[in-house]
């Protein structure tokens, strides 16, 4: 052994530790993202129609059909030439994009013609609409 081999030793070992500290960081921030990022549906206590389906949609803005006919932007009352406007303006804030979806809450009292209004004006700008429902109660 020469002088410079004894004072040197290999150390080849690999450490099976793993730090979980940084994961629940990761976690917590994606928590936070999503949070910030989701949309709330906030809807008037309406008697809404009944539907046992399941399927939950994405919704990109709501339009409430009160039992009186009137429709509702922002809790605003509108006509539906204002309505296709305002759908309009707020597609074009979100970049148009190509799976807008339009809510429509509208009481079980509501108007038919009222509700139909609302349908015309999701078909001539082209987007989904879908109608939200309660649960049906058994019975």
């Amino acid at each position: 052994m020469t002088i410079f081999q004894m004072g040197l030793k290999k150390r080849n070992k690999v450490g099976a530790e793993f730090s979980y500290a940084s994961m629940t960081d990761i976690i917590f921030l994606l928590l936070i993202f999503f949070v910030l990022t989701s949309n709330f549906v906030q809807i008037s206590d309406f008697k809404l129609p009944e539907s046992d389906s399941k399927t939950v949609a994405p919704t990109s803005a709501v339009v409430e059909v009160n039992p009186e006919g009137q429709i509702l932007w922002d809790k605003q009352v509108v006509s539906p030439s204002a309505l296709k406007a305002a759908i309009a303006r707020k597609k074009k804030e979100m970049g148009d994009p190509k799976d807008f979806t339009l809510t429509i809450a509208a009481d079980q009292e509501a108007p038919f013609d009222n509700l139909t209004d609302v349908i015309k004006v999701a078909g001539e700008l082209r987007i989904k609409a879908i109608l939200a429902t309660s649960p049906k109660t058994e019975g």
